[in-house]
């Protein structure tokens, strides 16, 4: 009997009939994968391979608009989920009503460090927001449930592996040889998965909520792909080359299938090459070999719509340019695209039939971009960046140059402001969106990486006569489940101060840097600990809502307090 290895996550739900969704899932052997909905629904699909593993996507039809449903999975014939005695509600397929006002829930978040406590009383990095919201959810089944759980990177750590699966990485070669202790091939990245989406309230979770991926450098490495000089250090490595090629297969078949429709996968040559062949193993090393040594060889970017809402999410890490005079955080191609899927619908041009409602003029009413690093951030380190960015192009000679690509390897800037270029870009975009006749009521840039929460607004003043019609906002919300250190509360309560600000101003006068045309404000925060936000978008108007992780104090299972709440609206 075949068994299921890994899953369910449902990963689309058809926001523009309502009629379908998509299942992923791994097998442990090949065979028939089947999802059978209680309505009446369902669909199958054959599994295909890769380095010995069998993983399905089963396009779920005939499904009913504006419904819930229940549904099981079969593996050749025989039920594998739900799981025999699980404590978990029946994993369920939500529907939206297309063409109606109804809210958009989007919860997002990064850096979820999977790895369990080695006392189940005591989590040292304190309790998992993914947990805490599958027991909110599962517990309180009138509790509004995101449309949409959005993962701005950072799913598995391939450099920092948990006391568990070093013990098992020493079972398959020697840790005192590099890469150590960090994970080296596909078989390896599986072991991540396993350890993160196997955890209970997790799976369950992922099992009844969509979700939406994008990777960021601990999917890979820390840093990954911070210059050109550190990438020409990596490719030196012996070691490097199986563990980029090894990341981004896996990330290919655990995040980045599901993140695309099935119009998408059904034009998708290498997603056919893979479900023919036998193995597809070879096709799909060849794809991400070529994918490592072009950026603009394929896109990891994709959009999905849910009604009015639209959602870009940006590949910052795989599609940069590095090229020290040519430095972008996206190469021509892909920022032409990002531009392009942001404009669609902006000022009055058509997008998609069907998807106009109350005040439409054609197109959303909210856009979101998904960037893993922060567009906006503490003023200090942004002003750091820049500089580092302006002395290693050569602004203050040879030596400087030197001085600062150690800073930036040794300090991680690689942010939005560490590509003055993309930076100008980006917000040049989000401008032109959000001044268009008719432009969305809200730009949210949604982002992670820098273990804390905050949110800031623009001041468009010195950018533009015209500022943009729309609320803009930075969303920066990370992590799901971290180390909170003392020196990052402290650094990045002094990038926002005022001390900060003078300091920052410094390093951009010895750098050579312009006076930057935007300013920002911080709004909220800076929050710290496991948490998560949401944005509920209905009509014209945003809400936002920020809950973190906390342990109970008489020992009971962790729960979410809401640290904000804020409504704005275009």
């Amino acid at each position: 009997m075949a068994g299921l290895r890994l899953g369910p996550l449902l990963r689309q739900v058809d926001w523009e009939t309502g009629t379908g969704a998509t299942v992923w899932v791994e097998a442990d052997r090949a065979g028939e994968a089947e999802v059978r909905c209680a309505d009446g629904a369902g669909g199958t699909a054959r599994t295909w391979q890769i380095a010995g593993h069998h993983y399905a996507l089963i396009p779920v039809t005939g499904l009913r608009p504006d419904t819930e449903t229940a549904y099981r999975v079969l593996l050749d014939g025989e039920q594998v989920w739900p799981l025999p005695d699980s404590p978990f509600p029946d994993s369920t397929i939500r529907t939206p009503a297309p063409g109606t006002d109804a809210p958009v829930r989007v919860a997002f978040g990064s850096c979820r460090w999977a790895a369990p406590p080695s006392d189940a009383s005591h989590d040292p990095v304190g309790p998992d927001a993914l947990d805490t919201l599958a027991q909110a959810l599962a517990s309180a089944p009138e509790r509004p449930r995101p449309d949409v759980l959005v993962l701005l990177g950072d799913q598995v750590y391939a450099d920092e592996t948990s006391a568990e699966t070093r013990r098992w990485l020493a079972t398959r070669r020697d840790l005192s040889e590099p890469p150590g202790e960090q994970v080296a091939d596909y078989e390896e990245y599986t072991r991540l998965y396993y350890e993160s989406w196997l955890d209970p309230e997790v799976r369950w979770l992922l099992s009844t909520v969509p979700s939406c991926m994008i990777f960021d450098d601990h999917d890979v490495i820390d840093d990954w792909n911070t210059s050109e000089a550190w990438q020409r250090r990596m490719r030196a490595t012996p070691w490097w080359r199986e563990r980029i090629l090894s990341g981004l297969m896996s990330y290919w078949v655990h995040q980045h299938l599901g993140n695309l429709s099935p119009t998408e996968l059904a034009a998708d040559p290498l997603y056919a090459q893979v479900r023919t062949a036998e193995d597809g193993t070879e096709a799909l090393r060849e794809f991400a070999t070529r994918a490592d040594a072009d950026p603009s060889y394929t896109r990891w970017s994709y959009r999905r719509d849910f009604g009015r809402t639209r959602l870009l999410m940006v590949d910052t890490r795989a599609a940069r340019v590095l090229e020290e005079r040519r430095r972008a955080m996206l190469s021509e191609k892909e920022f032409a695209w990002v531009r392009e899927q942001a404009m669609e619908g902006a000022g009055g041009t058509p997008g998609r039939p069907g998807q106009e409602g109350p005040g439409a003029f054609g197109g959303y009413d909210h856009l979101l971009l998904g960037t893993s690093l922060p567009w906006l951030l503490p003023h200090f380190v942004h002003d750091v960046e820049a500089w580092n960015a302006s002395v290693c192009g050569g602004r203050r000679g040879g030596r400087w140059a030197r001085i600062g690509e150690d800073l930036r390897q040794r300090g991680d800037l690689e942010h939005w402001a560490a590509f003055p270029e993309s930076f100008d870009a980006l917000t040049d975009t989000i401008a032109a969106v959000g001044g268009a006749p008719g432009a969305p009521a809200t730009i949210s840039v949604l982002s992670g990486d820098v273990h804390h929460a905050y949110v800031a607004a623009p001041d468009w003043s010195r950018w533009s006569s015209r500022p943009p019609r729309s609320q803009v906002r930075q969303l920066t919300c990370s992590p799901v489940h971290n180390s909170i250190y003392a020196s990052i509360r402290l650094g990045f309560r002094f990038g926002w101060s005022a001390a900060g600000r003078a300091l920052g101003r410094l390093f951009r006068r010895h750098g050579r840097v312009p006076g930057s045309r935007l300013t920002w404000h911080k709004t909220g925060g800076p929050w710290f600990g496991n948490q998560l936000m949401t944005l509920t978008l209905q009509g014209r108007s945003a809400h936002l809502r920020l809950d973190q992780a906390r342990s109970d104090a008489s020992g009971g299972a962790a729960r979410l307090v809401t640290a904000l709440e804020t409504d704005w609206a275009g």
